[in-house]
């Protein structure tokens, strides 16, 4: 890790708020992207096989994303706009398997209505359910 100051303080939910909003502008991109890169070389995909082979490309394409972003600096775009990064609880960034694992927990809150992501609001800490019980947290990077 580099030498920039990290304060173990937890974000407040209006931050974490503005990062996912951000997050989701970085999203829509990549999908965007991705859908066309697909459509081109594919051809229409608007119904059968060819629609859930879309569905796993662009579900994998995020996930490239998020995974190589949480394990070189544990920082998205959205994250390093909002001075945010994402530890494991030994206070290092995520290895592989953790944010593989990750991503999965996330995709399953996002499966049930982002439920994962509104038990922020409950948290003392204002962690992520998924972030919960993985011990990850998100801390401001100054």
């Amino acid at each position: 890790m580099n030498n920039q100051k990290i304060d173990i303080t937890a974000p407040s939910l209006i931050k974490l708020g503005a990062c996912l909003l951000y997050e989701l502008l970085t999203v829509i991109a990549i999908v965007f992207v991705s859908a066309g890169l697909f459509l081109l070389i594919a051809g229409d995909a608007t119904y059968g096989i060819k629609r859930l082979l879309l569905q796993i490309f662009l579900w994998l394409m995020l996930g490239a994303y998020f995974t190589r972003c949480w394990l070189k600096s544990g920082q998205t775009l959205a994250m390093q706009a909002w001075k945010l990064q994402l530890l494991g609880n030994d206070s290092h960034l995520l290895s592989l398997e953790a944010a593989l694992l990750r991503y999965l927990l996330v995709t399953l809150s996002l499966v049930f209505g982002g439920l994962g992501f509104l038990w922020a609001i409950v948290d003392r800490q204002h962690l992520f359910l998924h972030d919960r019980l993985l011990k990850n947290r998100i801390v401001i990077h100054a």
